[in-house]
């Protein structure tokens, strides 16, 4: 597995905002997909890097768990 490969998971407690990096965080277009769900894409390659949500503890129960979240970038027309 390479570096890039890695998943790393950050909860801001005062913001109430996770957030999800494939790699190292980088610069990205935000994209919402869902309720306080942002998709974070590469702006080069449009490849899904990240995800944010907004509110985590305002969302339903973690009794829910697994969120599924659909992780595809569909490119807009010109």
């Amino acid at each position: 597995m390479e570096k890039n490969d890695v998943m790393q998971l950050s909860y801001d407690t005062d913001a109430d905002i996770l957030y999800l990096s494939i790699g190292n965080p980088r610069p990205a277009i935000s994209r919402e997909v869902g309720n306080d769900v942002i998709l974070r894409l590469d702006p080069n390659t449009g490849d899904v890097i990240g995800l944010t949500i907004l509110n985590l503890s305002t969302h339903d129960s973690f009794d829910n768990l697994p969120i599924h979240v659909a992780m595809t970038h569909t490119p807009s027309a010109s």
